[in-house]
């Protein structure tokens, strides 16, 4: 961590009822597996971040996924004050409210064209798309060699995008077809214009993290403290390139949480732990 970073977490510590912490949830609160309706939270994740939400300002979960899915499937909805921002900020839940727009027609007519392009291209059997109904994501990870066939699929994949509107966003053995004007940096940026905050930590682990990485930097440039953190892994080693701090994966994300909690309890006895380095 140089020094700017151990400015970010020190501000953090020094006033954490005005912070801002906010971490994706795939890769970060929760592990990668195949099948994302089996992706729950790491152990420990969800008592950690109870004990965050007792201490800092805005505690917030920004993913790709829809918010509620992402309530139900990780138990969201017990921690207090928490707020979900779905779908790269096209959806918003808080105390058990959930705010998301109507499905957008070039979503619509994706869906229908998408599964023939794929078939017309001969995509292997084991890639799959997930609607999200505001996004489509077509997932190759069950795939012989993932990042081959998306290469080789992406001309079909853009040619759909672009008929209809949408924007292709790579990921971890995905591409994700979404609406233009959605992405984690302007929610970011919209968390903090709200929250005024006197630091920020975001931790991402995919390519559609880094605009979130980019809007911590512009804050940080601007006068806020602030840090990122990369739940690092081999799919994305330009993420962790990118961060400020890097840890293996959700299990580092917690231990990460937890060093910082503990030292939110007992600001003039930090615990002794792995970070700040």
């Amino acid at each position: 961590m140089d020094a700017t970073a151990r400015a970010g977490w020190d501000a953090l510590v020094a006033d954490p009822a005005r912070a801002l912490v906010a971490l994706d949830y795939d890769g970060v609160l929760a592990p990668i597996v195949e099948d994302p309706s089996r992706a729950v939270p790491a152990a420990g994740a969800i008592e950690v971040l109870r004990r965050l939400a007792e201490r800092v300002g805005t505690l917030a979960v920004v993913t790709g996924r829809p918010a509620a899915q992402v309530v139900e499937l990780g138990g969201l909805d017990t921690i207090p004050g928490l707020v979900v921002e779905g779908q790269y900020g096209a959806e918003r839940w808080t105390a058990g409210e959930l705010t998301t727009p109507a499905e957008m027609p070039g979503v619509t007519a994706a869906r229908a064209a998408l599964p023939g392009a794929l078939a017309a291209a001969g995509a292997d059997p084991e890639v799959w798309v997930e609607d999200k109904r505001l996004a489509l994501v077509v997932h190759a990870r069950r795939a012989a060699d993932p990042d081959a066939e998306l290469g080789r699929l992406d001309p079909a994949v853009r040619r759909v995008a672009e008929k209809h509107g949408l924007e292709p966003h790579p990921g971890k053995m995905v591409v994700e077809l979404r609406p233009p004007g959605f992405d984690k940096g302007g929610v970011l940026r919209r968390l903090a214009e709200a929250a005024r905050p006197s630091a920020v930590l975001f931790a991402g682990d995919d390519l559609g993290d880094i605009p979130a990485f980019a809007a911590a930097e512009a804050l940080r440039a601007a006068g806020t403290p602030g840090l990122t953190v990369a739940s690092a892994s081999p799919e994305a080693a330009a993420v962790a390139e990118r961060a400020d701090v890097a840890v293996d994966g959700p299990a580092g994300v917690v231990e990460l949480l937890v060093t910082l909690v503990d030292q939110l309890s007992d600001q003039r006895s930090p615990k002794v732990g792995p970070y700040p380095p």
